[in-house]
């Protein structure tokens, strides 16, 4: 990537970068293939920042290989300005931005992660298959402070009782209906996911429910919070307040998350499609000890260039 150090009007850098999406979930990436651009939380937060820098729910950066194992090192900015540790639509996009834009010319490549380790795929159909790794049911990896709570058997699995009350208490002037109890199964997918189902998830007040879960005491890295709807065995509708970004269209680590929760609990088969409100994304798992398998869309929206300011 290109890049200017310019001196007026309190701007530090000229930048080259490409807008993407993958089922709504929307991206900035910046190719730091020959050099880290160095930009601080606040400079991440203005590029997200849909009224004054470009907009996006994560800043994607493509960064050189840290061991010959790899390809790339796939790095990841929330909104908020936050390094986060995975982000799947994210990956799908990555993919797809290194082989359009030459570097690489292999279909499928392995990036690495502040956690582990990815592979990427892209098909002849432009869809991207991603191997997400295996989910980690370790309350450690998920950051979840289990102390003083009793797991309950649920199918195969457990769920994890918080109450509620608290947050109903604050949100009744607002005439938000909240459940005494939340029910969440608890996974990593490198990042940390809380999984609930409803009965409906266009019903459900996400805006209300999600940052009270999301900033949980419990969760001591706060934790992306997931609503699903088991519409069938093979099909859930899903939404996902993320941690640091918000509500999104669609949350790739997410889709993985409440997928695999729904197939310990035994409500879903080992493929399912997972319907956002960005679009629809096909996840697979076969089980414990197996990795989690994510099929979806990537496009570009646009390619630009932005004066980024000098920001503390």
């Amino acid at each position: 990537m290109a890049l200017y150090l310019v001196t007026v009007d309190n701007v530090a850098m000229h930048i080259k970068f490409t807008k993407m999406q993958g089922a709504g979930n929307d991206f900035v990436v910046l190719d730091e293939t020959q050099g880290e651009l160095g930009l601080n939380k606040a400079q991440y937060r203005w590029l997200a920042d849909r009224h004054f820098g470009v907009g996006a729910d994560q800043i994607l950066s493509v960064r050189p290989p840290s061991s010959a194992e790899v390809d790339f090192n796939y790095v990841i900015h929330n909104a908020d300005g936050g390094e986060v540790e995975n982000c799947g639509n994210g990956a799908r996009c990555f993919v797809r931005y290194v082989r359009s834009h030459g570097l690489t010319d292999k279909s499928t490549i392995r990036v690495q992660l502040p956690k582990g380790q990815i592979e990427l795929s892209e098909n002849a159909q432009q869809l991207v298959r991603v191997d997400m790794g295996k989910p980690s049911f370790d309350m450690a990896d998920v950051g979840f402070e289990a102390r003083d709570l009793s797991p309950q058997p649920v199918g195969s699995w457990q769920a994890w009782h918080l109450d509620a009350t608290g947050g109903a208490q604050r949100q009744a002037a607002a005439g938000v209906v909240w459940p005494a109890i939340m029910q969440l199964g608890v996974v990593s997918m490198g990042n940390p996911h809380a999984v609930q189902v409803v009965d409906d998830t266009e019903l459900s007040p996400v805006h209300a429910w999600g940052p009270w879960l999301e900033s949980h005491p419990r969760f001591t890295r706060r934790v992306n919070a997931g609503f699903m709807q088991v519409v069938e065995r093979n099909r859930i509708k899903l939404r996902v307040y993320e941690r640091g970004a918000g509500e999104t269209l669609a949350c790739g680590t997410g889709a993985c998350a409440a997928v695999v929760a729904g197939i310990r609990w035994g409500l879903l088969d080992a493929s399912v499609q997972a319907h956002t409100r960005g679009g629809d994304l096909l996840i697979e798992w076969a089980g414990l000890g197996h990795a989690v398998f994510m099929t979806g869309p990537a496009t570009t929206v646009f390619e630009g260039a932005v004066d980024v300011p000098d920001l503390a």
